[in-house]
């Protein structure tokens, strides 16, 4: 069927049928009303964009842009290097294309520089001495690059590419897991408590679904590799979405139905583990964090990682 317009429908999705044009201009409109809604982006404010070169983070980078200048808000790109061979250098090769064309200024950051190895290099041993994936480990010194350095580079919020997907996976895995004072954390809006040293995170594309991310990519014509990870199918978060693309074929808008409960709640969520949960500081980085050390510095320790 055709778009309302006429013109072939490229897109078809809860019985909205668009072309290219209109539904180009549905993803933006819907971004676009996300930042202004929940104020992710605000005069003052100076925006990091965490990108790695795939197509939800060169997705996010690109409207940021759009929107920053328009409004004359500062930004730049912070990627982080994991050391992933095969993979982040060609994503990253993608990255310093896409900033070079749109003359937005890159910042690089590595797990080498940082902590003098490489995902790599300490993946089996996380694996078979401390039982740890390779996703939890770059999850959790990935997080702490990315804070550490926008906020050394004079950042007031870090955005990220986290669509309907990601946010609809991350809600049930912590239902399933049993931790419901993660959930409180989550939102377009991210954390319980603010502090100077927590540069808030914030999600453009929490409203829009991965395969309306892909399509946009596409029409855009974004140079951007769709491989996945190597590490991925490692990860509990590859069961659920999996589980979760199942569910959304059987029951189409069910990954919304899902962001759009836990919506109704947050404010409920977030006023009791704020309540709740105190915090101190990592006696080692001085970051803030729910015990004496925080998990970036129990990893160091257990890797045999160097800080830098």
């Amino acid at each position: 069927m055709d778009c309302r317009c006429g013109k072939k429908a490229v897109y078809d999705g809860l019985g909205q049928k668009l072309c290219k044009e209109h539904f180009l201009r549905y993803f933006e409109d819907k971004v676009f009303w996300t930042i202004r809604k929940y104020k992710l982006i605000e005069q003052g404010d100076t925006i990091c964009v965490a990108a790695s070169g795939g197509k939800d983070s060169l997705t996010v980078l690109y409207l940021t842009m759009k929107f920053c200048r328009e409004h004359n808000v500062p930004f730049f790109a912070l990627a982080i290097d994991e050391g992933i061979e095969g993979y982040r250098d060609h994503t990253l090769d993608d990255l310093r294309l896409f900033c070079d064309q749109k003359k937005i200024q890159l910042h690089v950051a590595s797990f080498k520089q940082k902590y003098g190895m490489t995902l790599d290099a300490v993946r089996d041993k996380a694996m078979k001495e401390f039982n740890k994936k390779p996703c939890t480990v770059c999850g959790i010194l990935r997080r702490t690059s990315l804070n550490r350095t926008a906020r050394e580079l004079g950042a007031t919020k870090l955005v990220t590419g986290h669509n309907l997907d990601d946010e609809s996976q991350s809600l049930l895995m912590n239902v399933v897991k049993g931790n419901m004072g993660h959930n409180a954390a989550l939102g377009p809006i991210t954390g319980l408590h603010d502090n100077e040293k927590f540069v808030p995170r914030v999600k453009p594309l929490y409203f829009v679904s991965e395969k309306e991310t892909r399509l946009y990519c596409i029409l855009r014509g974004f140079h951007v590799n769709f491989n996945e990870c190597p590490n991925i199918h490692l990860s509990f978060r590859a069961t659920v979405r999996d589980e979760l693309n199942l569910l959304e074929q059987k029951y189409p808008g069910a990954k919304q139905g899902i962001v759009n409960a836990f919506l109704e709640i947050i404010p409920d969520l977030k006023e009791k583990y704020r309540n709740r949960k105190s915090f101190s500081y990592c006696e080692r980085c001085g970051d803030p964090c729910a015990s004496k050390i925080c998990n970036a510095c129990t990893l160091e320790e257990e890797l045999c990682l160097k800080s830098g």
